[in-house]
């Protein structure tokens, strides 16, 4: 006498999704993530450009703001002036934008923006400008003082014109500074200066801030 046959019982459906789906990311998971990781640039210690020098000038509270107050932290650098009308709105909108991007790391990269017309930027213009674009006086320093110190430090280790020129048809002074961001480590050197116009840039800047506060300024 034959046996009976035996009846095939299906897998549940929701047995056999799983199953479906522990297949696919077996099968996807090494083909991304493996060659993400193997390329992967590696990280290297960023140049050094120069020093900031020892100075003494003033924030936009009216105290004291020197080189002191950039040691022990990576400090991101921009160039704006009050009366500005063409790329100092910009540069400070993207200055927030970095204050609010870098907020998780934020006692250890700082950021501060230096006047290139410091006769005029008194530092109470100055905090009327700060409130404009959401500063954090905890983060983010304007700083101003007597237009040769200014000057020395702009135009020498900072790298950056401050050189006047006639004023715009719109009557605002024209000063013909550059539109970049400096990067200074913790040991108060400059690490990197970067083209605000360019987003990648900017990313670079952000991503290369993480790196020395990851690696102490290596």
């Amino acid at each position: 006498m034959s046996e009976p046959a035996q009846t095939a019982h299906p897998i549940p459906g929701r047995r056999l999704l799983i199953g479906l789906l522990v297949v696919f990311l077996a099968a996807v998971i090494p083909a991304i993530v493996v060659p993400t990781l193997m390329c992967r640039p590696d990280e290297k210690p960023l140049p050094i450009h120069g020093d900031v020098p020892a100075f003494s000038l003033v924030d936009e509270t009216g105290q004291p703001f020197t080189e002191a107050a950039m040691r022990g932290h990576v400090t991101i650098v921009s160039f704006i002036f009050t009366r500005c009308d063409t790329i100092c709105p910009v540069i400070a909108m993207k200055m927030e934008r970095i204050q609010e991007k870098t907020f998780n790391v934020g006692r250890h990269v700082k950021l501060v923006s230096f006047s290139v017309d410091p006769t005029y930027d008194t530092p109470e213009r100055l905090a009327e400008y700060a409130k404009r674009y959401h500063q954090n006086p905890e983060r983010w320093r304007f700083v101003t003082g007597p237009y040769d110190k200014v000057f020395s430090l702009v135009e020498g280790p900072f790298m950056t014109s401050m050189m006047r020129v006639p004023d715009r048809p719109s009557g605002a002074p024209d000063i013909k500074h550059g539109g970049y961001f400096l990067l200074v480590d913790q040991q108060l050197r400059i690490r990197g200066v970067y083209d605000s116009d360019l987003i990648n840039q900017l990313d670079a800047l952000m991503r290369d801030a993480r790196y020395l506060v990851r690696t102490g300024s290596r």
